[in-house]
């Protein structure tokens, strides 16, 4: 990566790890970054991430090779405008939204096809803003770059080595590929999920029989209807057509298996859960994609004073942190008595390792 100056508007969530990220990789990067709230940028300045605050969009960011924007989608296209002005010969300005087909639309209207490179960094967390960016969240996550027709082909290989330094995979695709894409593994789950919660608050009984025994795979299927609705309704606005296309296809999936079940049809189910079985196996669960993983795995211990905290001191020796640690009441799918999720892989892994070693039984 060759960059030495690079600018953020907007340092939430990914703007700022991807700036803790870069630092990290290059300490004598000038980091240049806006945002609404003067309080975390000055945080963002004591962090040592970023070494310039800039008041608002002017001829400052005229000094960046890269001009990073990290607003919501709808606020990105307006600053694309706001910058353009500014912009040094051979600069590049890239986003990290979810939706890609609104802002090269943006792109095309603004003649900035020769100054811009799409990017969507597929990584995310429960929590957001500023205070809750990390320098390795975006490790092992995809990260989609979507170039406008007639792109400089150097500008392109500029942010995959971006990506690379961040210690994430950089893949290339059109906005429409990308769209399509996230509509299915992203947008559409996040609509089921929703809808799944839903359906089972609206069909629970008075004393809350559903809601009180749900767990195992009801809680891992719907886990991601916690997120912000405003950010999903915004979601649902910008890549419209892709996700009515993709929903149309499941709704019509879920006739099929509804055929099947009043037909009593034996095949037919068995070959919905062979197929997806199989298909769903083939998908390696260390690439970090647009839903963000849980590292966590049951532990099977008896219910006695004591075993949590001597489970939490075995491994709290080993320096390993707990994200969270809670007690699986529903176990139909095996599940063990304690439920402990972890911040990454690789503490996931030591913790499965160091327990196994003290004989515990573990289940993924």
């Amino acid at each position: 990566m060759n960059e030495s100056v690079i600018g953020f508007i907007g340092l939430g969530l990914i703007g700022g790890s991807l700036a803790r990220a870069l630092k990290k990789y290059k300490p004598d990067l000038t980091v240049m970054a806006y945002m609404r709230s003067r309080d975390r940028l000055e945080k963002a300045r004591a962090d040592g991430v970023v070494d310039v605050i800039l008041d608002g969009v002017d001829e400052r960011l005229g000094q960046c090779d890269m001009i990073f924007l990290c607003t919501p989608v709808e606020y990105n296209e307006q600053y694309l405008a706001a910058v353009k002005p500014f912009l040094k010969a051979d600069a590049i300005v890239t986003d990290v939204g979810s939706t890609k087909t609104s802002i090269h639309r943006a792109v095309e209207a603004l003649e900035m096809e020769q100054s811009f490179v799409g990017g969507h960094p597929m990584a995310g967390s429960e929590k957001t803003g500023y205070e809750n960016s990390t320098d390795h969240l975006l490790e092992n996550a995809y990260y989609m770059i979507t170039p406008p027709k007639g792109a400089p082909e150097s500008h392109v290989e500029r942010l995959v080595a971006v990506a690379r330094a961040v210690n994430a995979i950089p893949m290339v695709v059109s906005c429409e590929e990308h769209d399509l894409a996230v509509a299915a593994i992203s947008h559409l789950p996040h609509i089921v999920a929703s809808s799944l919660v839903n359906l089972v608050r609206d069909s629970d009984d008075s004393r809350e029989t559903m809601k009180q025994i749900a767990a195992g795979g009801f809680k891992d299927i719907t886990r991601i209807a916690s997120a912000s609705p405003e950010m999903w309704e915004q979601i649902c606005m910008t890549n419209t057509d892709n996700i009515a296309r993709m929903l149309g296809r499941y709704i019509d999936s879920l006739r099929e298996i509804l055929d099947a079940l009043n037909g009593r049809d034996e095949a037919a189910i068995h070959r919905l859960f062979a197929s997806s079985r199989e298909y769903r196996n083939s998908i390696s669960d260390r690439s970090r994609g647009a839903i963000e993983p849980e590292y966590s795995f049951s532990v099977d211990i008896v219910d006695e004073v004591g075993s949590i905290s001597t489970l939490s001191v075995i491994l709290a020796a080993k320096g390993i942190s707990i994200k969270n640690i809670g007690i699986n009441h529903n176990r139909e799918h095996g599940e063990g008595a304690l439920r402990i999720s972890f911040y990454d892989e690789a503490s996931r892994e030591a913790a499965w390792n160091r327990l196994t070693d003290y004989k515990y039984t573990l289940i993924p």
